[in-house]
Formats: C-alpha cells, sequence, structure tokens
C-alpha cells in the first residue's frame, strides 16, 4: 500500500492553501473565472518549472499524461493550452508575489536555525540585478536596447540561507541604482553591492539613517585622505584608510567621512578598494562582506541554469511575471528542502534529482536523507507481452 503521494505533490502542500486563496481574493483573480481556478494554474506553472517544460503543450502534456495522481495536487483533470494561456495572460501576477513572501517567512524561520557565517549581529543583505534577454518583436513592451529586447530581476539576497527576500522585474532599460533608491532598509543592516550601484546621495542618505554599506570604489572618485588605519597582520588587506570625497557634487551630496579598504586578490592577481561606512569592523571583515557579495550571482546563475526564466510559455508582460514570480517560489522551496535535510546536496544536483523523481511515491524528507535508499512499493502493473 503506498503511504505517501508524489514528491511534486509533497512539495505543493507546503504551499498554505488559505494563504494563497486570501492572496486569490485580495486581487480578484478568479472574477469571471469558469472552471478554472487559481490553484489549477499555479500548480501548472510550478510543473513548468519543476518537470523543465519548454512550452504550453510540455506542461499540459505532462499533466495529462500524469491524470492518476492530479487529485494528490488539488486539480481535476489537466488543463488545456488556451485556458492555460489565457489565465497567464490576464490573472494579475501580483498573487504569485503574494505567495512568494508567504513561503520566505516559512524558509526563514529555518534558515534562523541553520545560523549564519559572519558573527556581528546586523542584518546582511546583497543586491544585484540580472538581464534576461528576450526577442523584441515578439516582446515588444520589453524595451532595452534599439533592436533587442530585455527584462530585468532586481533581486535582494539575505545573507542567512542566501535566500531572496525581495525581487522586482523591470524593463530591461532601466537602470539598477534607481530601483534601489526607492527601498529603504532597517537601521543597522548591511548592504553589499557592486559598483553598479554606486550613487553619493545614497551614500549620504543610508550613514544618516544608520544604514551601512559595503561597495567596490570607482576608478576616478575624487577623495582625501583624512587618516590613516592600521593594517592586520594576516589576510590580502594591504591599506586602510579614512577618506573624504573632495568632489563638488560627491562633497554636498555626502559629507561624511568614509573608509577605504585596498585588498589583493589572488586568484584574479589584481588589486580594489572598497568603500564603506563601517568603522566598528575589522577590515579584513569588510573584505570578507565584499566577497560574499558573490553569492548573489551565484543566485542568478542557478536560477538561470536550473529553472525557466529564460524561455518562455507566454509573450504578454503578465505572462513573464507569472513565469518569473513563480521561478521564485520554487527556488525558495528547493532552498527549504536544502536547509532541512542532512545530505550535502548541490543546488543543481537537488534539482536534477527532484525533476528526475518528480511523479515518483516516496516521503519527501526521507527521500532528501537517503535518495538511493528502497522506494516505497508501487501498485503492482502488468507487464504487456508483444506475443499472444
Amino acid at each position: 500500500m503506498i503511504a505517501h503521494s508524489s514528491l511534486f505533490a509533497q512539495a505543493i502542500s507546503m504551499i498554505n492553501r488559505n494563504d494563497f486563496y486570501r492572496a486569490v481574493k485580495r486581487h480578484g483573480a478568479e472574477k469571471h473565472s469558469k472552471g478554472f481556478s487559481s490553484w489549477d494554474q499555479f500548480v501548472s506553472m510550478v510543473f513548468c518549472q519543476t518537470a523543465g517544460a519548454n512550452s504550453l503543450r510540455e506542461i499540459t502534456g505532462g499533466l495529462a499524461s500524469a491524470a492518476g495522481k492530479l487529485s494528490h495536487l488539488g486539480m481535476r483533470e489537466a488543463p488545456k493550452r488556451s485556458t492555460l494561456a489565457y489565465a497567464n495572460a490576464h490573472r494579475p501576477w501580483q498573487v504569485y508575489k503574494d505567495v512568494f513572501h508567504h513561503v520566505l517567512e516559512k524558509c526563514r524561520a529555518v534558515a534562523f536555525l541553520k545560523g549564519k557565517r559572519f558573527r556581528f549581529k546586523n542584518r546582511f543583505l546583497t543586491i544585484d540585478a540580472s538581464v534576461i534577454k528576450l526577442c523584441s518583436t515578439m516582446f515588444d513592451w520589453a524595451k532595452y536596447r534599439r533592436a533587442k529586447g530585455a527584462v530585468k530581476l532586481h533581486a535582494v539576497l539575505d545573507n542567512r540561507g542566501h535566500l531572496p527576500c525581495w525581487a522586482h522585474l523591470t524593463e530591461g532599460r532601466v537602470h539598477e541604482v534607481n530601483v534601489l533608491k526607492k527601498l529603504s532598509f532597517e537601521r543597522g543592516t548591511i548592504l553589499a553591492a557592486d559598483r553598479g550601484y554606486w550613487d553619493y546621495g545614497l551614500f549620504g542618505r543610508w550613514t544618516d539613517d544608520g544604514v551601512y554599506f559595503v561597495m567596490r570604489a570607482k576608478k576616478n572618485m575624487a577623495y582625501e585622505v583624512v587618516d590613516g588605519r592600521d593594517v592586520p597582520a594576516k589576510g590580502n588587506v594591504y591599506e586602510d584608510s579614512t577618506i573624504r570625497f573632495t568632489g563638488a557634487g560627491a562633497r554636498r551630496d555626502c559629507p561624511h567621512k568614509l573608509r577605504m579598504i585596498a585588498v589583493y586578490d589572488e586568484k584574479k592577481d589584481e588589486e580594489f578598494y572598497i568603500v564603506t561606512n563601517i568603522f566598528h569592523l575589522s577590515a579584513n571583515t569588510v573584505a570578507e562582506i565584499y566577497k560574499e557579495r558573490w553569492q548573489i550571482e551565484l543566485f542568478f546563475k542557478a536560477l538561470k541554469q536550473n529553472l525557466k526564466v529564460k524561455t518562455f510559455v507566454g509573450t504578454t508582460e503578465n505572462a513573464v511575471q507569472i513565469q518569473i514570480w513563480t521561478a521564485l517560489i520554487v527556488i525558495l522551496l528547493l532552498k527549504f528542502m536544502k536547509l532541512k535535510t542532512t545530505l550535502g546536496w548541490s543546488f543543481s544536483y537537488l534539482v536534477t534529482m527532484f525533476r528526475m523523481n518528480l511523479l515518483t511515491y516516496r516521503e519527501l524528507w526521507r527521500w532528501l536523507d537517503e535518495p538511493y535508499g528502497t522506494p516505497v512499493i508501487e501498485p503492482r502493473v502488468v507487464q504487456l507481452s508483444f506475443f499472444n
């Protein structure tokens, strides 16, 4: 007798249905709907991401071929292609954004118990953006360059568990720093970013608000050294100074004294400078904070390589938003599994193995710890013969 539903059904069950339907009601997602529920649409799009489906035909065909297992997913039958396409084009993507934040809270609770790399108690965030290229003729709303279309995914990554805690999708031509200017952070937060986010006004505002930043210095910044600081005996830091910007606009927007740290990167055999308003941590710790910024690059790489955010099953802006937010929900579910398991999964291998066992009847948490163990006994299947 089978005691468990499929791995896919158990993963879907981590989504709180009450929270989901509250989001549906809040955004009026099922207004004038006829038979095809928002939950059916959601399960279909999660299947698209977890199964690696490249088209509406593959989504609907894959679900139809597993018709006997759909009841565990809360579905009666597989949707038609036209039905799913219409829902993706017209039902509000904000429902998926709300679901993302509900799943995030569950992941945070586990990540908090797992601890963090740095000893300081400050919340540590990294921010970056990644361009997703699109065909300008099919996605004519996604403005980027003259003959190219693209959207830009902006994300903030929490150091505790390396979880995406905020995301925003814009046209490809929107500059990252314009999005960052609209965000606010709690006092004491440490924010690491690349020099693409360089803005003197932000530096001044963050310092006034008690928000710390760690950013790679621009080569052409004008500054003066106010005071030198002791360099640690160990590590790759070879210079530590207190500086002040001297440019007219820069000094007006950020009149505060800042700290500049020079670091030698042995792997790349190059030197670079870090600017920060953190004075209470060691130079080596500040250098490690900036190094940790690489985790958000790895996040974007994992998202693009393992989930469906480069090819889309719909061409409208709403459909693209839904598919990307579904990918973010799925990556949270997978990271939640990775945090809960005792086996040292790499993220890409976990995605691959989960995809290969999507409709396998195993207890999910036991499978995560013992993926190569003896599976639960399947129903008896009559072997067909080629010969009568």
